[in-house]
Parts: structure tokens; sequence; C-alpha cells
């Protein structure tokens, strides 16, 4: 067996930094002096509470998140979310609204992509009888098939509900490689002009695979930001959460007045009052993603890392576009709704894809199949991923346009 690591360009879990896993390895054996391993010592011990507040203050300064939001931890991922926002934001507006009608609960789904359809799909499941659940959106109406996720629909097609309990949309979409656009004056950037302006909008955002790879905009306008961990800053196992206080609501209360009751591990009052530890928490997945951000903050934050990851993703869809060029490549999202960390295409011809990941992984790199549901070639350009080693994959996509 092969001793000598490789460059895993993997959806998640992601590629960690060396210098990461390597401090990892003496927190494993010693964390920060106790002479206990960080995942045998106690969450309610001073040295870990100092670690997690360290942490979260990373993450606050780095994103630049204003004293109206609360940054909590927790377990479940993305797909934990899907339920827990639904369900925390039904007992905000049961408590807004404690005579609305299902008909006048509404759901607000923006649907872009593989995970924003499985969680307006979870939506519906949780609100039937309580709320209706509206797509707001479907971007396989403007694809160049009608089937498939490769767009970011046009600001005019999007039309929000007067006073909906949540607006969800999924920033990046891993398995399909569309993200929405940071440039505001982009059509493929999300429409926040079209957010009403007078009230606090129950914006929520999943950013599980984009997460601290650069600046969230407007980030003060969102009530709730999500992120599995595993997908760009850690293990598995932990899920960060950006919430704004009026969002984290007494979820009793709210059932009392007929709201469907919310479990205790997805409360999100529950997390805010125990300061993310009303239980064990994902104690190794936080230490590991502390020591990711604190090294992020080290390298010179967010600034460095966006500019870091538009070149790889310049770089990259480039030499696809030459393929593109020869016949051999066909990348597979419309030109501006492209992700910066999920970069799909294709290999044309009979065999020319697996001839490509077999060539790819003879020089020492990984995890480039794409998603077992669609298919194809899926590179995912991570904060540990370097530059160095994205120069290395195009210099293989280089010899293999050659060779073509």
């Amino acid at each position: 067996m092969s001793t000598e690591r490789v460059i895993n360009f993997g959806a998640g879990p992601s590629a960690l930094p060396l210098s990461v896993l390597e401090e990892a390895q003496k927190g494993l054996v010693n964390f920060d002096g106790t002479g206990i391993g960080i995942a045998e010592i106690s969450h309610r011990s001073k040295e870990f509470q100092a670690f997690l507040d360290e942490f979260e203050q990373n993450i606050r300064t780095q994103l630049d998140v204003p004293p109206t939001h609360r940054i909590l931890f927790t377990q479940g991922g993305g797909t934990g979310q899907f339920s827990a926002v639904v369900l925390n934001l039904l007992a905000r507006h049961r408590l807004l609204h404690p005579t609305a009608t299902p008909e006048e609960t509404v759901l607000d789904y923006v649907v872009t992509g593989s995970w924003s359809k499985k969680a307006a799909e979870e939506a519906r499941r949780l609100a039937a009888g309580h709320a209706t659940v509206r797509t707001v959106v479907d971007s396989r109406v403007y694809s160049k098939d009608g089937k498939a996720y490769d767009n970011i629909p046009p600001h005019a097609e999007f039309a929000f509900s007067e006073d909906p309990a949540l607006i969800y949309y999924c920033e990046n979409e891993t398995v399909d490689g569309v993200e929405f656009s940071h440039d505001p004056q982009s059509p493929a950037s999300f429409p926040f002009h079209l957010l009403k302006r007078d009230t606090l909008v129950p914006l929520v955002a999943d950013y599980s695979s984009s997460f601290m790879c650069r600046p969230i905009p407007r980030l003060a306008d969102h009530a709730v930001i999500y992120a599995g961990a595993q997908k760009n800053i850690g293990p598995a196992g932990l899920t960060i959460l950006i919430v704004r206080q009026d969002c984290i609501v007494d979820v009793d209360a709210a059932a009392r007045l007929g709201a469907t009751p919310v479990p205790l591990s997805l409360s999100y009052k529950i997390l805010a009052d125990s300061g993310s530890l009303y239980n064990t928490p994902a104690v190794l997945p936080i230490y590991m993603s502390g020591l990711v951000v604190r090294r992020m903050k080290e390298n010179g934050g967010l600034p460095y890392y966006e500019e870091m990851n538009r070149r790889k993703a310049q770089k990259l869809y480039a030499i696809v576009h030459e393929g593109e060029q020869k016949g051999v490549f066909r990348r597979k999202v419309q030109q501006g709704s492209e992700s910066w960390m999920n970069a799909v295409f294709e290999v044309l011809g009979e065999g020319a894809e697996k001839k490509f990941l077999e060539g790819a992984e003879k020089e020492g790199m990984k995890g480039l199949k794409g998603h077992r549901s669609v298919g194809g070639i899926r590179v995912s350009l991570y904060n540990a991923i370097t530059e160095e080693e994205v120069d290395k994959l195009i210099a293989y996509m280089t010899r293999f346009l050659g060779e073509s």
C-alpha cells in the first residue's frame, strides 16, 4: 500500500491542509497541554470552551458577521438543516401570525440543483397540513434540455411570496456545479433587490460547499446561513449556523399556538441558550475545523482565499473551454452560472471518461468522478486545494487534449 498522499479533488469529505492534519495528530494525543487527547476531553472543560470561543470569533471576524446574528455549532449536516429551518421558521411565523391558515403560511423555495430540490421535498413532507410549499423558480425550465440543473434563472423569473415564512436557496450546488455569482451586476447573482426592504426577510441560504471560500454577499440580510463543514473546512460531523436573533424563538410557545413541535436537538433557541453545548457536540470535527479557520486567519483571511479560489477556477475553466473547442470536453453548466468550488464537465468519446480518470489516478489525482446521479467529471477546488495542485491537474488535462 502506498504511504504517499495524493491530491484529493473529491467533493466531500473535503481535502484538508496537511499542516492541519499534522497539528490534529498532536491534539489527538495531547490537546492544549492538558495531557488529554481532543477526542477524550470533556466538552465542558475550560480548554475546550476557550477553543470553541476562538473558533466562533475567527468565523465572525473573517465573515464580518454582525452582532445581530449568532454563530451556533450543531450536527446533522445540511440535511439536518433541511428540517431544522422549516420547523424553527414555521414556529417564528406562528408567533408572528397566530391565526394564519396553512394556505396563508407559505414557504418559498428556489430550486437550482439536487440539494435545493431535496430541501424543498423535505419542506413539503414536514409542512403537510401546516403550510404551503411553493417553488419560486426551477432552473430546469431554463436548461438546455429542460431537464438538467445547468443555470441560475433570470432575475425576472423570480417571484417571491408577499409574506413567506422562509425563502430558501442553495448558494452552491455541489452535485450540479451551479453557483450564484457574487458579482451583484451578474444576471446569475441572487436577486436580493426583489426582496422586501421594510421587514426582516426570513432568507435562508445553504452554504455547505462554499462556506469560507470568499465573503458572503449581503450576509446581514439573511435570517439563517448554514454549512456542513465537510464540504470545505473540516471533517464530517459538524454543522455551522449563522442565525439572526429574531429567528431564535421559543418553539414551545409556538407549539402551544399550533405550530409543529420542534425536537430539542433542532431548536435554535436551545442551541443558542446553551452556547452550542446542550448535548455533547462534535468535539473532534470542531477542533479540526477550528484549526483550519485559525490557519485561514494566519494566511490573510477571506481576501487571500477569495483571490486564490478565483485564480484556480479561472485556470480550470480555461482548459475546459480549450477542450470544448477541440471537441474533447463539454461543460455541463451554462456560462456565468459555474461554481468556483465544484467544476463539472464531460469527456466526450467512447471510453474517454474512463481513460481520463485512470490517467489522473496514475498521476496521483483522485476524487474526480462526478456524482453518481449525473456522471461526468467533477473537480472540487476547496480551500485546501492549492494552486500548484490545480496546475498539476491542468498540465495533465493539457496532455490529455494533445493525445486525444
